[in-house]
């Protein structure tokens, strides 16, 4: 899926418009007149982000995005909202929201934003697909190789390692090869920098 602005308004003119300016600077746009609109078409692998206006008819945006919550849809999203409904907006950043964006906006600075929440979402994807990858890894060890790896991660050597589990030091040095391996590391620093930076 490509990274797509998605824009959910159930005024015309505000949509068209929305939809010229992002792709004028590169960003690929999709529109939905409405919040049933867009979750007709939804599916959990929609890349990029999504903006939102606060009051629809029918499903309003608040309702949607809390929607989208209940379903653990990470898009990030920019609501478009009126004066008034600036409380409202502090509000839905607190539960997660990316940003909200006054009317009337400016054209240039909302598309940074819708920039950076595209940005932000390609970094959690790929945060995602690291720690995926890891838990595929750590899957193939044994419960005899986790024993040692847990061991090895707090630093101690084969000798002590081989005393505390009451194996030969030549066994430990087999899993502890083999654990490398199934890990695709070279050294016990390469491990720990993979482990912790799939938390």
């Amino acid at each position: 899926m490509n990274p797509t602005a998605y824009i959910v308004d159930d005024d015309d003119a505000i949509r068209d418009a929305l939809a010229w300016l992002l792709q004028s600077r590169g960003v690929a746009a999709c529109t939905c007149p409405s919040a049933e609109a867009f979750l007709a078409g939804y599916a959990d692998n929609l890349r990029g982000c999504l903006l939102l206006d606060v009051r629809m008819t029918g499903m309003s945006g608040l309702e949607l995005f809390d929607h989208l919550q209940t379903r653990a849809c990470r898009l990030p999203v920019i609501f478009l909202t009126g004066h008034g409904d600036i409380p409202l907006a502090v509000a839905t950043v607190k539960k997660g929201a990316f940003d909200f964006v006054e009317k009337p906006f400016n054209d240039n600075e909302l598309v940074d934003r819708v920039i950076e929440a595209i940005r932000f979402d390609a970094s959690l994807h790929a945060a995602r697909a690291g720690q995926a990858t890891v838990a595929a890894r750590l899957s193939l060890l044994t419960p005899r190789e986790r024993e040692v790896m847990e061991r090895i991660l707090a630093g101690k050597y084969n000798k002590m390692i081989a005393g505390e589990l009451d194996i030969a030091m030549r066994t430990v040095e087999a899993h502890r090869a083999r654990i490398f391996e199934k890990m695709g590391v070279k050294s016990a620093v390469e491990l720990a920098q993979l482990l912790a930076g799939s938390r």
